[in-house]
């Protein structure tokens, strides 16, 4: 085992928080198992203490320290997506802790699709819980150096795994309930549950748990952000730019002659690699206004869609 990893388990063990890469995005991450660990996550995070988090896992088999009364349909799809972006919530072992879960009696579960991870989570043996390593409410960090910007030398141990190959968080699916449910979509689409578990709903109901990544305002820049069509995005520019403001745009495979920004591919999987890198760097320019073109409505942008509306919702407000 290598340097950096003994020092991220010494510093585990001590019940202290690092940065660790997985395929969505990076996480904040320390022993699910010890309340005061956990607590540290929420107080660098600046995270609400019934938010809950997920508790990444080194394989599958470890599902059953953490769950109780576990349907086969949590099986079949750990079967067919773990390690990858896919967290399952569960009712709870009553170990867990309350930290961990927002005092709810449930908990998400889900094992990285990240060799450094992996590597680290098994020489681990535990849970560890992993939020998005941001201050809360932020733009999600796909590179170490975005968390080395965020929390600097209060979080001393991040592993560096290179960029995430998703870059966007994992699909949760609440199994805890009568029949499967999204409440967060991510890059494992509905299609692809229902070819192995049947009929999925879509979206909280009533009854749902509370989720990570889940709150109307989420994933945002502190500069006010517009999600808008091409045409109506390009006018607005103009305008803005008219009153004196400054503008960046983000939008899908070319920039609009004369305006300032970034261009994202017109391929779902593509672009969300590229979403939150993006959101950083235009949020970095120090400009009045971000607008970013209003993606495709297919299926398969509905995560990218999910993102930008919450990113819109929470831009341009303090940080918390």
């Amino acid at each position: 085992m290598n340097t950096e990893l003994e020092a991220a388990l010494a510093a585990l063990r001590r019940g202290e928080a690092i940065g660790l890469p997985t395929e969505t995005v990076y996480g904040l991450a320390a022993d699910a198992s010890r309340p005061d660990a956990v607590r540290r996550i929420f107080t660098l995070k600046g995270r609400p203490a019934d938010h809950p988090l997920i508790v990444h896992l080194g394989s599958a088999a470890q599902m059953d320290d953490w769950a109780v009364d576990i349907p086969e349909s949590a099986r079949v799809l750990a079967k067919a997506f773990w390690p990858g972006p896919l967290t399952l919530i569960l009712r709870k072992q009553p170990q867990v802790p309350d930290e961990v879960t927002g005092g709810q009696s449930t908990v998400g579960l889900r094992c990285p699709d990240h060799p450094l991870a992996l590597q680290l989570l098994q020489a681990f043996g535990g849970g560890l819980a992993a939020p998005s390593a941001n201050r809360f409410g932020r733009i999600s960090p796909t590179s170490a150096a975005h968390v080395r910007a965020e929390f600097g030398e209060s979080v001393p141990v991040v592993l560096d795994g290179g960029d995430c190959a998703v870059g966007i968080e994992s699909t949760i699916v609440d199994l805890s309930g009568d029949l499967p449910r999204i409440l967060r979509p991510g890059r494992i689409g509905r299609a692809q549950l229902e070819a192995l578990v049947g009929f999925v709903a879509e979206g909280a109901s009533g009854d749902s748990p509370r989720a990570s990544g889940t709150l109307e305002a989420h994933y945002a820049p502190r500069t006010p952000l517009l999600m808008l069509p091409r045409a109506a995005l390009e006018s607005e520019a103009l305008q803005q730019q008219v009153l004196g403001k400054r503008v960046e745009v983000l939008c899908l495979d070319t920039l609009p002659e004369g305006l300032p920004g970034l261009a994202l591919p017109r391929r779902a999987s593509d672009y969300e690699h590229g979403l939150y890198a993006a959101l950083r760097e235009l949020d970095a320019r120090g400009v009045n206004l971000l607008l970013a073109e209003r993606p495709p409505e297919s299926e398969d942008w509905l995560a990218v869609h999910d993102r930008l509306r919450r990113s819109a919702a929470g831009a341009g407000q303090d940080a918390t």
